[in-house]
């Protein structure tokens, strides 16, 4: 089989292992503590990951469809209606103790790993990934797209009760390598010369740095360049996942920003968003 561009199939484990060790470890103030999720605390965003897991479960691997969707004509419908399924999930579990969460959780984390494992990368996805600009994806890009999200919603509890463990490489790094597949589709109709390149990087040993180029047919992503870059933008690690999962926007944080080259493309990468949002 040919090589992955992204490969996640062997990260959704641990990172559960790792959620489940933190929630044990949280007090009953941290349930309650508030997060970058401006309408979720802590306990809100336990549910939504439980309510993700079951559907997977449920619709992917099962293939049931106990809710059919309203006619969706434009994405914006699919984003509205998403919302009111999260919000639907998280106000009736309110009635649900962190204790048993976590025991749903640890009842269904192997089953949703197993089930992730048995996906072939290469065949396509009952899904496409909408937010980078796909109308099909492969099963290797769904399963990092799913990978983001468990990070992503786990980080944000980790960043309200100021507990550390998956900013490393290993668990960060692979976040923002799918994240920035949504950096051609920001930049489709924005007008460069060809060969121009811009170069987005990620601050600390876990980040990186992405090029975007310009070719004849479009921009495409890169992870190295054979010329300078019109523009450079700097991110630093802390805000990055933040920044692009819609927590932030980018004018709230422009001045932790290091910007070089072409202000105006360089502006238009902290538009990114790498979530359905």
């Amino acid at each position: 089989m040919k090589e992955l561009p992204i490969d996640t199939r062997n990260l959704f484990r641990p990172l559960q292992g790792k959620l489940i060790e933190l929630l044990k470890s949280l007090d009953a103030d941290d349930w309650n503590r508030q997060t970058v999720a401006k309408q979720w605390k802590v306990k809100d965003v336990v549910s939504h990951i439980l309510d993700t897991q079951l559907r997977v479960l449920s619709l992917q691997r099962d293939g049931y469809y106990g809710e059919q969707p309203p006619e969706i004509n434009e994405y914006e419908d699919l984003v509205r209606w998403l919302n009111q399924l999260n919000s639907e999930w998280v106000k009736a579990t309110q009635r649900l103790s962190p204790q048993t969460l976590i025991l749903l959780l640890e009842s269904i984390g192997d089953l949703v790993s197993n089930h992730y494992a048995s996906l072939h990368p290469w065949d396509e996805a009952l899904f496409p990934v909408a937010w980078a600009g796909e109308s099909t994806s492969y099963n290797w890009m769904h399963l990092a797209r799913e990978y983001t999200e468990y990070w992503h919603h786990q980080q944000q509890i980790r960043d309200a009760v100021n507990k550390q463990g998956i900013m490393s490489r290993e668990f960060f790094y692979p976040v923002m390598s799918t994240f920035f597949q949504a950096l051609p589709h920001t930049f489709r109709n924005t007008v460069a010369e060809k060969d121009t390149v811009i170069e987005a990087r990620i601050t600390s040993e876990a980040g990186g740095s992405w090029y975007l180029i310009k070719t004849a047919d479009g921009w495409t992503l890169e992870l190295e360049a054979s010329s300078s870059p019109s523009a450079i933008v700097t991110i630093p690690i802390k805000i990055s996942w933040i920044l692009f999962s819609k927590s932030v926007r980018p004018h709230e944080i422009i001045d932790e920003v290091e910007i070089k080259g072409d202000e105006h493309l360089a502006k238009k990468v902290l538009e990114m968003v790498s979530v359905i949002a």
